[in-house]
């Protein structure tokens, strides 16, 4: 995985360049006011410091859009310019206004990259380890704004700083951020599968695993392109065809046949009435929104997803989980059954042909490094893979594990022959049963094997669109695509039940985190230590009033740094939505302590005490929940052809509510004081604890063509419910 890791490195220097901007421009301020006489005029002091909040919300605006079509890759090379260019306007400014423009320059460049650097790393980490990488922003973030600070408390100690030189600093770095982008780093493989690019694709994958065979990988993207809205819960009992006898079986029909590792071994999927564990937990969560007001606020896919983590916690977060549910499938395809003759030579220009044969080689061996690192070689390739010629049952065309403990297969309908996309994934029931009955599409089906018990996310395939199915069609692992997905996003589909149920938890989150009080106390926190006594510390020390602020500043984000680091350790062991419930209550705390320590007269030590600790504890707290993950959810939950467009629109609820929290602070601070604006952060984030335990999914470990399902079987059973 190290190539999926340094390409997230790589794009996570556009969220260092932000943090190194947001520092910078908190010290120099100071000194452009004095040069350009600006204590008399506040509104351009803080049309300064603004400017690049409203070059990011603007740019945010066009960024979705234009990276859904022109890929995410050229949107970052663009990122790393604007840096530039604004550093060197900075550096070189003769005047307020060529600053003023330098500042808007920035904020394009800082809306880019904190919109598109999240995306990106979704959509090229794999599923265990996605959480820890799209944590790396905020570290680098943090570790940009602590490296700033210490330049510029270096620069406040010299006889003239130089506030030119404090943000033209901002260009070296961008010019390694721009090297890196234009010459390393590969553009998002699931953007060149939506695109039709599948060779380039699948070289970008082969790059980012470290391996030839990604074909399962492949399918899985090529699954991703439609959010179709029909998924549907089914159950199905998974066993070895030799075990299920012709008297014992059901219809013909009703089987799904699953290819096993050996060539002429097969496994049967069969339907299993009486509903499947998360059949079960939605129409429970459904059935139980008319009974009390907590049964009522639940979100079923809260509800799906944490059975799903619940049940099979040993298998979230593993790429190998997929393989130990069904141990004779091996981890994946090395590539599907195609139905007709084959052709092997597959270009972009010809698109039923198939490239695969630089690779077929490898399908039948082994490397020295997969047999130690426990990776199973592809289960058949596609000379091995067997032809059901009557077409007698309803044939899965492959299965992979795909990450999180599920497997990806396909079955075609017998009527129309339109292929379904099905995510299978063990239930918590023992997989020997021997002489035990099972009830199989309404008949009592004694089994005398092993079988496993799977529930299953059935859902409409790309492979089914109109002009795929034919009869020389390659497997779905390098299909070509409809001319449909070929285009750009399609608006419309921001109308799909499962996108607007996502929609409104990613915006909800932006919304809550900014009025959560980061921003007020991110301001305020030097003028709260230097009334808790810190600063006169400093200056008895020889230090200057501006100096200290620095270095407090500096100090504060230096702590965030290790709580970061564990942040990044926990997302995809414990969670997403754990860490937010385990930190929401601690920054409640916090700013309660900071309530109690302006309103209640005390000592100058208890108050100082009282004060820094709050201080230094929300920050450390806020770092490793409401800071990183709600852009972490909201870079997972939307499908792959709308992704960009909407977490433009997240990303455009962030910095709206950045600049409505950061200019009604002053008025609020007049109104009801500094103790008041701290009591409604607090009772923002207890709200937030509230949404999150009932409308935030937990997803780590899943992959993010599995997420949209939930929200679609979710979205689906609200309609049936309002629809009843």
């Amino acid at each position: 995985m190290s190539g999926a890791v340094l390409v997230a490195i790589a794009a996570s220097i556009g969220n260092l360049l932000q943090g190194w901007d947001n520092a910078t421009i908190a010290g120099a301020v100071l000194y452009i006011k004095k040069e350009f006489n600006l204590e008399s005029q506040p509104t351009i002091e803080g049309l300064i410091v603004a400017m690049s909040l409203i070059g990011a919300t603007i740019i945010t605006t066009f960024s979705g859009p234009v990276s859904d079509s022109v890929g995410r890759r050229p949107m970052l090379i663009i990122s790393s310019v604007l840096y530039f260019l604004s550093g060197l306007i900075m550096f070189w400014s003769p005047n307020v206004y060529i600053l003023l423009l330098a500042r808007l320059i920035d904020g394009f460049g800082i809306g880019l990259a904190v919109t598109l650097v999240p995306v990106y790393i979704s959509e090229t980490a794999p599923p265990e380890i996605r959480g820890l990488l799209n944590t790396l922003p905020q570290f680098t973030g943090s570790g940009g704004m602590f490296f700033s600070y210490c330049m510029i408390f270096g620069m406040t100690l010299t006889p003239s700083p130089n506030w030119r030189v404090m943000l033209g600093v901002l260009s070296l770095p961008s010019l390694l951020y721009f090297a890196l982008m234009l010459f390393y780093l590969p553009e998002s493989p699931r953007w060149l599968v939506s695109k039709g690019k599948m060779k380039e694709a699948k070289a970008v994958l082969q790059k980012l695993r470290g391996r030839e065979d990604v074909s399962g990988e492949m399918a899985l993207l090529v699954e991703g392109l439609g959010s179709s809205g029909d998924t549907s819960i089914e159950e199905y009992l998974v066993a070895p065809a030799t075990d299920l006898t012709e008297s014992d079986a059901p219809s013909d029909k009703d089987k799904v046949k699953l290819y096993g590792p050996e060539s002429g071994l097969s496994w049967v999927a069969q339907p299993v009435t009486g509903g499947s564990i998360l059949g079960s937990v939605l129409g429970s969560t459904v059935m139980s929104r008319g009974g009390s007001i907590i049964d009522t606020m639940m979100d079923p896919v809260v509800a799906l997803l944490g059975s799903v983590h619940e049940k099979n916690p040993e298998s979230t977060g593993s790429m190998r989980a997929g393989s130990n549910l069904f141990a004779h499938f091996g981890s994946m395809f090395s590539v599907a059954e195609r139905v007709g003759p084959r052709e092997d030579n597959w270009t972009e220009e010809d698109p039923h042909t198939t490239d695969y044969d630089d690779t077929r080689s490898s399908d039948h061996e082994m490397t020295e490094h997969d047999e130690e690192s426990g990776l199973e070689a592809p289960l058949l390739s596609q000379n091995d893979l067997p032809v059901d010629h009557d077409n007698s049952i309803g044939e899965v065309q492959g299965a992979m594990g795909i990450g999180g403990g599920w497997q990806l297969a396909w079955k075609v309908s017998e009527k129309d022959g339109v292929y379904k996309k099905v995510f299978l994934h063990q239930d918590e029931v023992p997989a020997s049963r021997k002489g035990s009955m099972v009830s199989l599409s309404g008949s009592q089906l004694p089994v005398s094997g092993d079988f496993v018990h799977a529930s299953a996310l059935v859902s409409s395939s790309v492979l089914g669109s109109k002009g795929l199915v034919i009869e020389d069609a390659i497997g779905p692992a390098m299909v070509h695509l409809p001319e449909t997905t070929a285009k750009g996003p399609f608006w419309k589909e921001l109308l799909e039940p499962g996108v607007k149920h996502a929609l409104f938890t990613g915006v909800m989150l932006q919304i809550l985190q900014q009025f959560s009080g980061i921003n007020g106390v991110l301001y305020y926190t030097p003028q709260i230590l230097e009334q808790a006594g810190v600063g006169v510390l400093l200056s008895n020390l020889g230090i200057s009033s501006d100096s200290a602020s620095i270095l407090i500043s500096a100090v504060t984000t230096f702590l965030m740094l290790p709580c970061i680091g564990v942040a990044m350790r926990l997302m995809d062991v414990s969670g997403r939505r754990s860490l937010l419930l385990t930190t929401i209550p601690i920054l409640v705390v916090s700013l309660i302590v900071l309530v109690i320590s302006n309103a209640v007269h005390m000592g100058t030590v208890p108050h100082a005490v009282l004060s820094t600790g709050s201080v230094i504890i929300y920050f450390c707290t806020f770092v490793m929940g409401f800071g990183p993950i709600p852009n972490i959810l909201c870079a997972e939950i939307f499908p792959t052809r709308v992704r960009g467009i909407c977490i433009a629109i997240c990303a455009l609820t962030f910095w709206i509510g950045d600049i409505i929290v950061t200019y009604s602070l002053p008025v609020m601070l007049n109104s009801i004081g500094l103790g008041g604006v701290f009591g409604i952060y607090a009772i923002v984030c207890c709200f937030a604890f509230v949404f999150v335990i009932f409308r935030v999914p937990e997803t780590k470990g899943l992959p993010l063509e599995v997420i949209i399902e939930f929200f679609n079987v979710g979205s689906k059973g609200l309609q049936n419910e309002v629809m009843e």
